[in-house]
């Protein structure tokens, strides 16, 4: 009997695999992965470009994660965060301590292999030698005593600890509760996601943390109202505020709360600069950085961006994010951006391989100058504070000097009896804290256009801008790539219950 022929198993094999190239190859009208352009190559700028890559999860409609490209107008990367090299030392000059926990910049740290380091005795207060200068006297020095013995410097720090409770008492105690209350409310931006909203504004970002009434009256106001001694307000907080931010005790409570965070123990920075924490992260990213090209005009065309820079070149990109303070450079947005308007305090940062000149501080030897001289609110005041960052021996020292204005060669020669080397370095630091704060939004425009540094008017810091970066990555994974869902996994390695919590400084 005749039947039809039946197709061999071995046939079917060939016409799957003949087929295999049809069925499973990708579409070739796929459209191409957006383009993420971040304006800024400091501590915001890179953050955000490691959350976006470290957050993104696949799904249907956006299965490749997004182009990133970098635009720098320095040479280098880091932003604010940079070195100085004196008598062929490396030292910061930029942002230069970190608090024991500001976990993002220890997760940085861990996961790019880079060394800690404590900070320079001089920004220590548990081994620093403190006077408090009126501009005429030393109104107020720790002891000093020159000696290698363990013992005979645990000796003087308890000596000198209880020089300065006798002087301000148990309102030393009041800060130090103040400063823990607002630390611990900021830890709850590392709480896992389930717990951790997204947040489009800096003001639901603070009062979720409970952090934001702090913005809304001065540190003075906040330690009065805690009972703080006139005279710890007036000389130690004035010190401290004036040494992290240049200002006085008239900045804005979370500022101030988090400016004397800075000057407690446990401090550290990362060995060889903290601009290696941002270059390591940009490395790791796949970002296509552009340095030395500066974007002078953000424009929204319906779809996209459109980037151009001084080189005259033009870059699209359907996302783009802002991670420098627009304070001070000159990018043209169409259709303009409205932000409160700020002004940055200028801290200029003079560092001198030299020797202190004794008389200036009415003393007879050098010896007898505290390794960290702070100074008192005083506009006529040249400086506000001096520090030791090395000493090679007792004749060459280097010394770091910040100040609100230049300090000239005429006023250096003054202080110092002598100058190997001095390099000058001006810094738009931070904003001038003023309270009330008002905060630029984080999306500019409505549409996908982000501005990290609207964060910066609660307080500006390395691990601040980490926090804000890493918000602002959620919220753009959340609005441009809405099925594009945050990886819980990914985003619990950054709690303060991680291993890297415990970080051997």
């Amino acid at each position: 009997m005749y039947s039809d022929p039946k197709p061999s198993f071995s046939f079917l094999i060939l016409l799957f695999l003949c087929l295999q190239p049809l069925i499973f190859s990708p579409s070739t009208d796929a459209s191409p992965p957006p383009t993420v352009c971040i304006v800024g190559s400091g501590i915001g700028g890179s953050s955000v470009a490691h959350f976006l890559r470290h957050y993104f999860h696949p799904s249907p409609s956006q299965p490749r994660p997004p182009n990133i490209k970098i635009f720098e107008r320095s040479y280098v990367v880091g932003g604010r965060m940079a070195t100085v090299s004196i008598g062929g030392e490396t030292f910061e000059a930029g942002a230069s301590i970190l608090h024991p926990k500001n976990y993002h910049a220890l997760n940085y740290s861990n996961l790019l292999g880079l060394k800690v380091k404590p900070p320079p005795a001089s920004e220590d207060d548990d081994s620093m030698s403190l006077g408090i200068w009126d501009g005429k006297k030393f109104v107020f020095k720790t002891l000093q005593v020159d000696s290698k013995f363990p013992l005979v410097q645990k000796i003087v720090s308890y000596v000198n600890s209880f020089r300065i409770f006798f002087r301000y008492g148990f309102s030393l105690l009041k800060m130090g509760s103040f400063v823990e209350s607002t630390v611990d409310s900021f830890l709850k931006y590392y709480e896992s996601p389930e717990r951790r909203p997204i947040f489009e504004t800096v003001d639901e970002m603070l009062k979720w943390a409970g952090l934001y009434n702090l913005t809304t009256q001065t540190l003075q106001d906040e330690l009065i109202g805690i009972k703080l001694s006139p005279l710890l307000i007036e000389e130690l907080v004035t010190v401290i505020t004036r040494i992290n931010y240049g200002q006085s005790v008239y900045i804005s409570g979370l500022a101030g709360a988090v400016s004397l965070a800075g000057s407690g123990g446990g401090l550290w920075s990362v060995d060889g600069g903290n601009w290696l924490m941002a270059s390591g992260l940009i490395n790791s990213s796949d970002v296509s950085l552009h340095l030395n090209e500066e974007i002078e005009s953000i424009s929204y065309l319906g779809e996209y961006y459109e980037l151009n820079s001084t080189k005259r070149n033009s870059y699209s990109c359907e996302v783009a994010v802002v991670a420098t303070p627009l304070d001070e450079v000159n990018i043209r947005f169409s259709p303009a951006v409205s932000i409160p308007e700020r002004k940055l305090q200028h801290t200029h940062a003079t560092f001198v391989r030299g020797l202190l000149n004794p008389a200036y501080f009415g003393l007879r030897t050098v010896a007898e100058i505290p390794e960290l001289v702070g100074t008192l609110e005083d506009p006529d005041l040249p400086f506000t504070c001096i520090s030791v960052l090395k000493q090679l021996d007792e004749n060459d020292i280097t010394y770091k000097i910040f100040s609100r204005k230049p300090m000239s060669d005429a006023l250096l020669d003054s202080i110092f009896s002598a100058r190997l080397q001095t390099n000058r370095i001006n810094w738009g630091a931070y904003p001038h804290y003023k309270a009330p704060e008002l905060f630029a939004p984080f999306i500019l425009d409505g549409q996908h256009l982000y501005y990290v540094n609207a964060f910066e008017n609660a307080a500006s810091t390395m691990e601040t801008s980490a926090v804000a970066a890493e918000n602002v990555a959620r919220l753009i994974l959340s609005r441009y790539f809405s099925e594009a869902s945050l990886q819980s996994s990914n985003l619990q390695s950054f709690s303060p219950d991680a291993d890297v919590s415990h970080f051997d400084l």
